[in-house]
């Protein structure tokens, strides 16, 4: 986390993740309003793969085969739930196998599968989801 022009960067991990039927998953954390990808704050001196790793099996309760996972690249955008707040994002893509089981865990309240071609919903979509959706191919 840094501090500049009274504007605080948090350093995250971010997972697209892709249901065998093309469908992509988005949580909500608890008290908060809008969904966005399973992931979070990577830990001082932690690589940003093992916090994904770390946050996924947190978060859903799956632990990720790296076999899963591509990285999509950086990116930048407004925090959703915290004002004054960017984050510095590694994201990547997560493919799952047909069969895995994901569950609302940890902070999470409520999760969701959409249609990233058409990801208009009644609920709001964190600025980086929507960034990572397009990032995807979508």
């Amino acid at each position: 986390m840094s501090a500049e022009n009274g504007i605080t960067t948090l350093r995250i991990v971010a997972a697209v993740v892709e249901r065998a039927d093309g469908r992509h998953l988005l949580v909500r954390k608890r008290g908060t309003e809008a969904f966005m990808q399973v992931g979070g704050k990577i830990e001082p001196g932690e690589e940003p793969l093992a916090a994904l790793v770390r946050e996924f099996e947190e978060e859903v309760g799956l632990r990720l085969d790296p076999a899963d996972i591509e990285s999509l690249g950086r990116f930048g955008a407004p925090a959703a739930n915290e004002p004054d707040h960017v984050v510095d994002a590694h994201a990547y893509r997560v493919r799952l196998r047909p069969g895995a089981e994901i569950a609302v865990r940890a902070e999470l309240e409520e999760l969701v599968w959409i249609d990233p071609a058409d990801p208009v919903a009644s609920y709001p979509i964190a600025p980086l989801s929507r960034d990572l959706l397009v990032a995807a191919g979508h």
